[in-house]
């Protein structure tokens, strides 16, 4: 076992790999230990107040392509790895402390206990959390505006807050100054990635707390260098990768699939000339198909995570790509969503989380996708519950290239032109791409369709924050009751 300390104000920091099988250096060995070896790194400070070191574990040979065994591995393999007895202890320990503090300290989250009569020793265990009424992002949104920026949930006052970050709907999020949480972090040391390696971040920088808060702080939590890059500009990020040798990813699959074709284009070599070896892909959709053809393209290996905006990271595959783990500082519960109670491993329902995080401590929040739960052992010697796959969305609203859309905001965009009489948005899947077709019933002919188009579009990017085109359509193709929005994009 080896630590990967991040403590300190820049200091050098020791890194350490045992390797197995290697006598001891004279005068240089650890008694009752094989060899270790000793490499240095500047790493900057995380937080004031210090990390704990990272823990990783190596157990198969090192591939010759790559100096680093990326078989294996665990952010905290203690709690990673606890016993199924002493994980129910522990998530029922964390999930009472939680509890009592957003109890007293987040105003929204007393008035949901007090609405029903609950008090913080009702609830001991994660079958309690039934009890307490689930909150939806919809409800999220209204409390905000009746109470900027957070609609009460924050569990401190804002002026210790660093950052207040701001997700289509809109939605504040706040951004603390030490970011801890333990989900993208443990996911990516199961993606394979190490200390060292240098990883482009393609999700979006602007305003949105994913690309920033989350996966760039998990990067160098874990000892990563981070280019970040953000969204578009394909030519230029084949080039950075090519130039910096970028060995890690971290984006949607479908953008990483538009480096692929671009960099094809340029003439490059996929697997000679380019450097990538793992990769971290989410907020949309991962085929299997696509998936695999990545993997093959670039000669890597591609996981995936799932999570929101809200609340972090909430599943992250391992190696064996058989669900995605839970991680250790979130419940996740899959409910009915027509009653809010708990199914069971195994049957299908609406992913509720709750989270540890006493900055935002959202208790049952309801992300609205569907999912199963199971507790089956993993080989990887992970004991958390994994979601088996996202199945759906148990609303209309749905993510498109990584954002989420909702009714409210089609609704939005045609408030803003007085000619439309009624909006419908259709989603596809075409070649591992998204599409948005904006669907419009115009109350009479206008003079300047093309005008009028034109500015549709452009309320759809000012409000929605995604491309999207405008189809006019005769009066009464959009039939009377239809969904809002019409996702037809099928997944393997």
């Amino acid at each position: 076992m080896s630590s990967f300390p991040l403590k300190g104000n820049f200091q050098r920091n020791r890194i350490s790999f045992i390797i197995p099988d290697i006598p001891s250096r004279k005068g240089r060995g650890y008694p009752g230990e094989v060899q270790v070896i000793h490499l240095f790194a500047l790493i900057s400070p995380l937080s004031r107040r210090g990390r704990r070191g990272v823990s990783f574990q190596w157990s198969s040979p090192m591939p010759k392509h790559d100096p680093m065994d990326r078989t294996s591995g665990f952010l905290k393999k203690n709690l990673e790895t606890l016993p199924p007895k002493k994980r129910i202890e522990y998530v029922n320990r964390r999930l009472r402390g939680i509890i009592h503090y957003a109890y007293k300290h987040s105003i929204a989250v007393k008035n949901k206990f007090d609405s029903v009569g609950l008090k913080p020793k009702d609830i001991q265990t994660v079958k309690d959390l039934e009890k307490i009424p689930i909150t939806k992002k919809t409800e999220l949104i209204e409390l905000q505006k009746k109470n900027l920026p957070f609609g009460g949930f924050e569990g401190l006052p804002k002026t210790e807050l660093r950052r207040i970050y701001v997700s289509p709907g809109p939605i504040y999020e706040p951004g603390e100054a030490d970011y801890d949480e333990l989900g993208w972090a443990q996911g990516m040391v199961a993606a394979g990635f190490r200390p060292g390696d240098m990883a482009v971040n393609t999700f979006s920088y602007h305003m949105v707390p994913f690309a920033l808060q989350m996966i760039d702080n998990s990067l160098h939590r874990i000892g990563c260098i981070t280019i970040p890059a953000g969204t578009g500009n394909t030519e230029q990020q084949v080039n950075i990768l090519k130039a910096l040798k970028a060995n890690a990813y971290c984006g949607t699959p479908s953008f990483l699939l538009i480096i692929a074709e671009r960099a094809e284009e340029m003439g490059f070599d996929l697997r000679k000339d380019l450097n990538l070896r793992v990769g971290l892909v989410a907020t949309e959709m991962l085929p299997e198909s696509l998936r695999s053809k990545l993997e093959q393209k670039f000669g890597m290996v591609i996981q995936q995570g799932y999570g929101t905006a809200d609340i972090g990271c909430l599943g992250y595959e391992c190696l064996r790509k058989n669900g995605m783990h839970v991680p250790d500082d979130k419940i996740v519960e899959i409910v009915d969503p027509s009653t809010g109670k708990q199914v069971g491993p195994g049957k299908a329902g609406e992913i509720v989380a709750t989270t540890f995080n006493k900055v935002y401590p959202l208790i049952r929040f309801g992300t609205g996708d569907l999912s199963i739960l199971t507790e089956t052992p993993c080989p990887c010697g992970r004991t958390s519950s994994r979601l088996v796959k996202i199945l759906g969305r148990a609303d209309q609203s749905t993510k498109l290239r990584g954002l989420f859309i909702h009714p409210g905001q089609v609704d939005e965009v045609a408030s803003k032109h007085p000619q439309i009489l009624k909006v419908q948005v259709v989603l596809t899947r075409k070649e591992h791409k998204d599409d948005m077709t904006f669907k419009v019933e115009l109350k009479e002919e206008v003079l300047q369709p093309e005008k009028l188009k034109s500015e549709i579009e452009r309320s759809i990017r000012d409000v929605m924050k995604v491309r999207g085109d405008v189809q006019f359509v005769s009066k009464g193709a959009i039939p009377e009751g239809a969904k809002k929005i019409e996702d037809q994009r099928t997944w393997e």
